[in-house]
């Protein structure tokens, strides 16, 4: 029979093995890692341990190192475990005999002792994190001197962020439930609330949308009836802002089980749009549009604070991989759009290759976004573009680090 506890812990081991080894996500991985584990409860708890571990990992490395005489190989089992046992104690507040009870039991078979005497002699020595959790050193260097800030942001997981359906009532909502607005249409909550069971949900009056992922759609205005291109739609938020501003709405995604995610949240909320599954490298529209949001596949670093497994599993080659995605991406997009229309481009990345870098189509110019666009305490860049990163608004909560261009065709 299984340590009451210890399936979350087997889980949550085979959640950071998934990550450091298969470069897979966490939500990737889920599926089988959490298979086995029963309850609502020690699934998140799986979860939490995981983000934790991959959230402090530079810094729970150093101390397993400064309690073994040789050090110990990255890929050993004992130095994952030790890893779930500190961040449980230091992170998530676990007892100290629960940690080694559940802890231990994954060792069955190995060094056993070795994982002990680690633990043990860290706990005694009054072990603790820093204040900020530690980059990896390749993730420091591209970041350069946004890093630390980037960093400072990473400490706690991010709070809940709503997208209204109707801005005018962000008063009233924010009034409802105890929440602060950043901006018309904008409500920010503590994280850890159960989203099914807040008002408004069940009848579609709001969504689940960080700051900065609300802001590409923005960027297009209203809509008055004219025809918008959603490009990599899925799982819907930008189609649910595009569509309440008032667009007819094309939403186009390769993925058929995010599509069936984004007719849920067109249901939910009882907004419109044409829902299409095809490849946007393949596939032809049958119109141009006045109006086409991109937002781009990408290595989403800029999403560390809720998906720390980023900051291991994403390298030189995958960030080289979607900057060329996204440049034809853009090319095609490009040729769909009529004159005097407007293409928002947009990444949830921190890297510049997938932003700054990235080059303006051939029959489009750039159509500078303003501060009166954005809330209070962002400001465009000085060619125009928008970018955001974790350590902004931090007195406020923080955000997702987002780039993002508009372009008008000629």
């Amino acid at each position: 029979m299984d340590i009451p506890g210890l399936p979350a812990r087997r889980a949550a081991l085979n959640l950071v093995d998934a990550v450091l080894r298969r470069g897979e996500t966490l939500d990737q991985a889920a599926g089988a890692a959490l298979a086995r584990v029963k309850g609502d409860a020690d699934r998140a708890l799986a979860r939490a341990i995981a983000g934790e571990t991959l959230r402090w990992k530079v810094d729970l490395d150093a101390l397993i190192d400064s309690a073994t005489r040789q050090r110990l190989p990255d890929d050993a089992k004992p130095r994952a475990v030790l890893q779930l046992m500190l961040a449980q104690v230091l992170r998530l507040e676990t007892p100290p005999h629960a940690v080694i009870a559940t802890g231990l039991s994954l060792l069955i078979g190995g060094p056993r002792r070795l994982a002990h005497g680690v633990f043990s002699t860290l706990m005694k020595q009054n072990a603790a994190l820093p204040g900020v959790p530690t980059l990896p050193e390749d993730v420091a260097g591209r970041w350069g001197e946004r890093g630390d800030a980037i960093a400072a942001a990473l400490a706690e997981p991010p709070p809940l962020d709503l997208a209204l359906r109707d801005p005018d009532a962000t008063a009233e909502w924010a009034e409802r439930m105890g929440g602060t607005s950043l901006l018309p249409g904008h409500l920010r909550l503590p994280r850890g609330t159960a989203v099914e069971h807040l008002p408004g949900f069940r009848d579609g009056a709001w969504w689940v949308q960080d700051l900065a992922a609300s802001l590409p759609a923005r960027l297009l205005g209203p809509g008055e009836g004219r025809t918008a291109l959603d490009l990599c739609a899925a799982p819907g938020g930008k189609t649910m802002q595009l569509a309440a501003q008032g667009w007819q709405v094309t939403s186009l995604d390769n993925s058929k089980r995010r599509l069936e995610r984004l007719r849920e949240n067109l249901a939910r909320t009882r907004l419109e749009a044409e829902v299409v599954l095809a490849d946007a490298l393949a596939w032809e529209p049958e119109q141009k549009f006045d109006a086409i949001l991109l937002d781009a596949p990408c290595t989403a670093t800029g999403t560390a604070r809720r998906h720390p497994d980023v900051l291991h599993r994403i390298g030189p080659r995958q960030i080289e991989e979607m900057a060329d995605l996204q440049a034809r991406l853009v090319q095609r997009a490009a040729g769909w759009l009529k004159s005097g229309g407007r293409l928002v481009y947009a990444v949830c990345s921190l890297e510049a290759e997938e932003g700054e870098d990235q080059v303006v189509p051939a029959g489009l110019s750039p159509l500078p976004i303003t501060t009166g666009e954005l809330p209070a305490g962002l400001v465009p860049t000085p060619s125009g573009s928008l970018r955001t990163d974790p350590g902004m608004l931090a007195e406020n909560g923080g955000l997702d680090g987002f780039f993002v261009s508009r372009w008008t065709k000629d």
